[in-house]
Formats: C-alpha cells, sequence, structure tokens
C-alpha cells in the first residue's frame, strides 16, 4: 500500500497514507449520486418538480427538465418564471377542497388542464369576470390531484421556488427556445 503524497496524485485511494510530513490522512471514496427514480410514462407535474428538486447539481436537474419536457411543465415554468405574465387572480391562499378520490382515479392533471391557463392571465381571457375567472380556478383546483393543485396555487402567486429547488436560469438553459418577457402582462399600480 502506499504511503506517500504521491499516492494521493496518483489517484489511488486508501483508507490512511502518510504524508512526508509523517502526519496520517484519511481518504474516503467519492460517494456516486444515487440515481433518481424513473418516472412513469407521462408523470405529473408535481412527480416531475419533486424529481428536479432532489436531484443534485445544475446539470443534472437540467437533464430532468429536459427529458420529461411537456406542454404543461413549460407552461407552468413560464407563468412562474416571466415577470410580464401577470395572474388575473388574487394572490394568496385560495379557497377549495383538495380531491380526497385516491390516486389515479377521478383526478384531471395539469396536462389536461393547460388548455385553460390562458383564463387565468392578464391578457388571456378579458371577457370573463373576475367572480367566474375565480371560480372556474377553483373548479381545475377541485379537480386535480392535492399535489398538482398546489403546484398550480404556487405558480399562481410566482412562488414556485417556495417549494421546489430550481431557477428561471436552470429553466432557460434546459428550454433554450422559451422567449422571456414580452408577454404584456402590467402589474396593476393601486
Amino acid at each position: 500500500m502506499p504511503t506517500t503524497s504521491a499516492a494521493l496524485d496518483s489517484g489511488e485511494s486508501s483508507e490512511k497514507i502518510t504524508l512526508a510530513s509523517g502526519r496520517k490522512k484519511r481518504t474516503t471514496k467519492a460517494k456516486k449520486p444515487l440515481p433518481l427514480p424513473k418516472l412513469p410514462p407521462n408523470p405529473f407535474q408535481s412527480e416531475i418538480l419533486d424529481v428536479v428538486s432532489k436531484a443534485r447539481g445544475r446539470d443534472r436537474k437540467i437533464e430532468i427538465l429536459q427529458e420529461y419536457r411537456n406542454d404543461a411543465l413549460v407552461s407552468l415554468l413560464i407563468w412562474n418564471f416571466d415577470d410580464t405574465v401577470i395572474s388575473a387572480l388574487p394572490e394568496g391562499e385560495v379557497p377549495f377542497t383538495p380531491n380526497d378520490a385516491p390516486a389515479g382515479t377521478e383526478h384531471t392533471s395539469l396536462r389536461q388542464e393547460v388548455k385553460h391557463f390562458y383564463n387565468f392571465i392578464q391578457g388571456g381571457n378579458d371577457s370573463l369576470s373576475k367572480t367566474r375567472r375565480e371560480n372556474i380556478f377553483i373548479q381545475i383546483l377541485e379537480t386535480l390531484l392535492p399535489e398538482e393543485a398546489n403546484i398550480l396555487c404556487l405558480v399562481k402567486d410566482h412562488a414556485l421556488t417556495d417549494r421546489y429547488k430550481l431557477t428561471q436560469d436552470m429553466v432557460a438553459e434546459a428550454y433554450p427556445d422559451i422567449q422571456w418577457g414580452g408577454r404584456g402582462g402590467q402589474r396593476h399600480r393601486t
């Protein structure tokens, strides 16, 4: 077993190595990151964001975002991170009753509901009254899995990063085709 500092430079690893100074140094083998679970076909957005959030390293997070790209995920990320996309819904907690049906039964998914997102964005469907818009949003939340409903509530307030570990820079790198800004939303001034 090599016991010199040259052994460290050669890439060999051992329990203890004696340095030229006579001190002993412990080395440990680098731990390989645990493989992330493979998601089923058409996973829920909450499953994708959970895996991204748990992944270690920026490159791995970007790789996962690219692997599981879908229209709903891209729309949610744009809604959350683009500061020109302004919610037409009031900020804060939404009074809805979570759907407590077992997973896989009596639920819709954000993939199915993405076609309704424009109703909740300034400039998307200005013909809706405030009350009608809020009722549609609550109805959608009550048909989703609770985790999916929570994502939609977070995105509405641009607060996805309160729960999930990802940034706009990661999203921009994963999806370089997204044009940020210029979506026409304007914050209401009071």
